[in-house]
């Protein structure tokens, strides 16, 4: 399997000429120390790094997966040390609160790293990262006592992190929830239950593991209200913060996974297992919501990690595959063939790759840049702002993405043709580990519905909100090629909207038939705009990146308006014709 260096010349662009990155940090007063120079060194050691050690091992470790024997998780050979030297490289702490070790870098820097990191080995990814979404929610929510109990050891990656949320009655549904929690006279709590899929729950890359579990008090109310979050570590922490004896929990079993096999997941059961309380009783679910953001853009940076990783070997391969003549005829007379790239259907599908993959980047850092707009500005008007808007385009960010990428990764088979169907090749496990992309973090469904019901109907009243207003007030103050078709897909949002917002006042039924159409509808429409943000940049580029750079900016934009957006046609068409041919159908006529 190809291990090809991440295109840290497109990060660049993005981050640099698109997004404006230097006047960002200027804005907001902070980070100023990192001009665009600087944060692109830091990209590109970090690709250096992970490609060096990372690449290497993607395709065995996925062949080998993670073994258990009784409750001990032992993950893929090479882990072990790469975890380390990944930890004493300074990666684990890059935007870690330096009163805890940390580097004190941006967010978007680290947003970045877990990009890289998927694109060189996906199942490596949620080590580091799961980590870092555990340490990033008791930053906000521990007491300072848990806060200083842990947060320097998860900072520099000595110990490792989990989210432990879903149990066997229940995934989405966490008004579900049956573990539970008993209060002891220490303040400890006593945690017990089950828990399944849980990322990351056990392994041999860190001295503890700290497990953050939604459980139940034993007067919590019934439903989402009487959830509360706990601490639990693997091994008790003793008072001088070493590590203690082992706690009452372990890993039953390890899930046996279509892909991501190099990530352990596991059943993990806490019997009587201690753990401490993070934030107030029965705000658990609060809790681990308002970090859901983070989460689930991370999940869309991964789906856009295994679209570039699937295009570039793709692309490799579509370069050196020799197949037939063009159809215009031969381009390279010299070989008994052309490479495949020349025939339209095969650059179709490599373009589809490239326009979701670097569309997607845009919207993706974009939406990275907000979340920085929250934690920095002191502006409480632009903080309110930031906030409407990432709520409004989270669920399009992990839903559009996500799907995208299954496309993207098809494509990236298809394009090897049989031999993208053998493993040898790697090609296909992008395609098994990008499904999972689409299902943790709430399924596509899910990611349709908090989109359509509650962001769109509930939060905005039935309006399309910031994002059109963005997107109207680039077409009035640029000169693209695109902006008629630009204006014609916006219009068009804007009536679809309409349209569901009336349709669900007569029929509940209307939102969830509507909803993933809508979803994907609303990424194509945002895709669109960002395309023809990055044409307008690359036509009005510094010129440091090369012509042929630019060059191929603009044609693929050109691309995605003529190829890509029209699916916006039949979006509507479906959403158009409402919940009837869903509901009619009785469950025996199934």
């Amino acid at each position: 399997m190809a291990n090809l260096p991440a295109p840290v010349k497109d990060i660049q662009f993005i981050v640099d000429e698109v997004l404006d990155l230097t006047g960002h940090y200027q804005k907001l007063g902070v980070h100023e120390e990192l001009d665009a120079e600087t944060f692109v060194t830091v990209i590109d050691e970090a690709s250096k790094f992970l490609h060096e050690y990372v690449g290497p091992l993607n395709n065995p470790a996925d062949e080998q997966g993670c073994r258990i024997d009784g409750n001990k998780v032992t993950t893929p050979d090479g882990f072990k040390e790469l975890y380390k030297n990944y930890c004493d490289s300074g990666w684990s702490s890059l935007d870690g609160d330096p009163d805890y070790g940390g580097q004190g870098l941006s967010s978007w820097l680290q947003l970045i790293l877990g990009e890289l990191n998927t694109y060189y080995c996906p199942g490596w990814s949620n080590y580091p990262g799961l980590t870092h979404g555990a340490r990033e929610l008791l930053t906000h929510f521990a007491s300072d006592e848990l806060a200083k109990m842990v947060l320097p050891k998860l900072t520099t990656g000595e110990w490792s992190g989990t989210m432990c949320l879903t149990e066997p009655q229940c995934g989405t549904d966490l008004g579900m929830v049956a573990t539970a929690a008993k209060p002891l006279d220490d303040g400890s709590y006593e945690v017990t239950g089950t828990k399944i899929f849980i990322t990351s729950g056990e392994h041999d890359l860190t001295d503890n593991i700290i497990h953050l579990v939604l459980a139940r008090l034993p007067d919590a109310p019934e439903g989402t209200k009487g959830i509360s979050l706990f601490l639990v570590p693997k091994f008790l922490i003793n008072d001088d913060l070493s590590v203690g004896e082992r706690n009452g929990v372990a890993a039953a079993s390890i899930e046996h996974k279509m892909g991501l096999n190099s990530s352990a997941t596991c059943v993990m059961n806490f019997d009587g297992a201690k753990g401490y309380l993070i934030g107030q009783p029965n705000e658990g679910l609060k809790i681990m919501f308002t970090m859901m953001n983070g989460a689930r853009l991370n999940t869309g940076i991964q789906g856009l990690a295994a679209t570039q990783a699937s295009y570039q070997n793709a692309l490799a391969y579509a370069k050196d595959r020799l197949q037939m003549r063009a159809a215009d005829g031969p381009k390279y007379p010299n070989k008994p063939a052309d490479p495949i790239i020349v025939h339209p259907d095969v650059r179709r599908m490599l373009l589809t790759q490239k326009a979701f993959a670097e569309g997607n980047r845009a919207l993706a850092y974009f939406v990275g840049q907000k979340l920085e707009v929250i934690k920095h500005s002191k502006d409480a008007d632009e903080v309110k702002k930031a906030e409407q808007l990432v709520a409004f385009l989270i669920p399009i960010v992990k839903g559009f993405i996500t799907e995208t990428a299954l496309e993207a990764t098809t494509y990236g088979i298809q394009v090897y043709g049989g031999h993208g169907y053998i493993k040898e090749h790697g090609q296909e496990q992008w395609y098994r580990d990008a499904r999972i992309f689409t299902l943790y973090e709430g399924t596509t469904g899910i990611q349709g519905l908090d989109l359509v019901g509650r962001k769109l109907l509930y939060l905005q009243k039935g309006q399309i909100g910031q994002m059109g207003d963005i997107i109207q007030d680039f077409i009035d103050n640029n000169d693209t090629p695109f902006n008629a078709q630009l204006q014609k897909a916006l219009d068009a949002w804007h009536d679809i909207t309409g349209f569901i917002a009336k349709s669900a006042m007569q029929d509940a039924n209307e939102v969830g038939a509507a909803s993933v159409d809508y979803m994907m509808m609303s990424g194509y429409v945002v895709l669109a705009y960002f395309w023809a943000r990055l044409h307008n940049s690359a036509e009005h580029n510094k010129g440091q990146l090369g012509a042929d750079f630019y060059a191929g900016k603009q044609k693929t934009a050109a691309f995605y308006f003529a190829k890509i957006l029209p699916r916006i046609e039949s979006c509507q068409a479906s959403i158009r014709t409402g919940a009837d041919s869903l509901m009619t159908i009785q469950e025996s006529e199934f």
